[in-house]
């Protein structure tokens, strides 16, 4: 596991018998490049996969420096209409803080395509199991790594953050669902969330799947029946509030606006 500096955001490596699985390589320079002197120390001529577990520029950012790597993402990932969006808030990210990268700042381009839940992927005695999961944003998946039972998340079951909801307050209780039968039915050993710490527990896994279920439903009665949202209560269990209110608030508007249109 490694962990950026910024917004504690994870990238994963995986080192089995038949491959090497980067996860969202990110997001300084440097922590990059650690994350590719890592796999350059332990690949031994395996072949290297890439996983992007959604199309969010600080999870795509480091694509190019594994010029080498089979990318894998979803179809919507592949079909986003926002690519170019993507790809401009690296550019400004990195002008504003002044920062130069050794390798070009680009739109993944796609080789294997995930277009729907329970797809596998087979390398010897290495499984890798899809789930799509929107949500978050419109191109999410979930991977659980057999036989070791690591489930990639993305941005989901973050112990850092309450759910964030960039594309469907449906979409993403119907995500919370698949999340659910994941755990009860994979029994998954090892939890990586996007952001936040990783979690090797199932008792805490349900947990952290409820906590997002019951902000939803929170939120959504908020929406519907203006019932009171004791914002003070739930930025308080967080380490970084400032930032986090911002957030809340966007969900809250989000889903009234979704309401309203329907």
């Amino acid at each position: 596991m490694f962990e950026s500096a910024l917004y504690q955001t994870t990238a994963t490596v995986i080192d089995t018998p038949d491959l090497v699985l980067v996860v969202d390589p990110n997001w300084l320079p440097h922590e990059v490049q650690e994350i590719v002197s890592y796999v350059d120390s332990i690949k031994r001529g395996r072949p290297v996969y890439l996983l992007f577990t959604h199309s969010d520029y600080d999870h795509i950012i480091g694509w190019q420096a594994f010029p080498e790597a089979i990318t894998i993402a979803s179809e919507a990932f592949v079909q986003n209409p926002a690519k170019d969006k993507e790809v401009q808030q690296i550019l400004t990210f990195d002008d504003k803080y002044y920062i130069k990268r050794n390798y070009p700042i680009q739109y993944p381009e796609i080789q294997v395509v995930i277009k729907k839940d329970e797809e596998f992927l087979s390398f010897g005695q290495t499984r890798i199991r899809f789930w799509l999961a929107p949500g978050h944003n419109a191109d999410g998946l979930f991977a659980l790594l057999e036989p070791l039972g690591i489930w990639i998340a993305g941005d989901y079951l973050s112990d850092v953050e309450f759910p964030f909801i960039y594309h469907s307050v449906e979409a993403y209780q119907s995500t919370l669902e698949k999340a659910s039968k994941i755990l009860s039915q994979a029994r998954p050993k090892v939890l990586v969330p996007g952001h936040g710490s990783v979690c090797q527990e199932g008792p805490e896994m349900g947990e952290r799947i409820i906590f997002s279920q019951q902000y939803l439903a929170a939120a959504v009665r908020h929406a519907q029946e203006k019932e009171v949202f004791d914002e003070e209560a739930l930025l308080a269990a967080y380490d970084f509030p400032l930032g986090l209110r911002g957030i809340h608030l966007d969900n809250l508007n989000l889903i009234t606006k979704s309401l309203h249109k329907s």
